[in-house]
């Protein structure tokens, strides 16, 4: 199969697109329908954190997902244009490598109290979905590969 590849604004209704994008070519590259939540959830993740990053740096920017099925995996590649902090590491990249990264809002908590995760929650929720993820420098932001081996029926 083709690649396939979305651009979006960065504006959180945009997310969702992707995730029913993503899910979708999935499921006509034949990923099983028991890991079809986890390409969306995945996906959307590395969407919302793109989508973040872009609103505070760079919100003219479009964010780029591309999705590919090789016959044995699928893979979906979301990438931003973010550019570099102030130690020059692109937020994502430097929270995969241990750092803080930026933070994000979570949820309201108790009494209205919105919670603050860092940047490393949400690859390590990725990473939990995803059979296999790399983090990388993408120009001037970062590149999150996710993929999924294909399972046989008797598997």
């Amino acid at each position: 199969m083709a690649t396939v590849e979305v651009t979006f604004p960065p504006l959180p209704a945009h997310v969702r697109t992707a995730r029913l994008v993503a899910t979708a070519v999935a499921r006509r590259s034949g990923i099983d329908e028991s890991l079809l939540d986890e390409v969306r959830l995945a996906v959307g993740e590395a969407c919302s954190r793109a989508v973040e990053a872009h609103r505070k740096h760079c919100p003219g920017q479009p964010i780029r997902v591309a999705l590919c099925d090789d016959g044995e995996r699928f893979e979906v590649v979301v990438t931003d244009a973010a550019p570099a902090d102030a130690d020059g590491e692109a937020p994502l990249a430097a929270a995969a490598q241990g750092g803080t990264g930026t933070a994000r809002g979570a949820a309201a908590g108790v009494d209205g109290v919105v919670l603050q995760l860092p940047e490393a929650v949400g690859l390590a929720v990725i990473t939990g979905l995803a059979d296999d993820v790399h983090i990388s420098p993408a120009g001037d932001g970062t590149s999150v590969a996710m993929s999924w081996k294909r399972r046989s029926a008797t598997a």
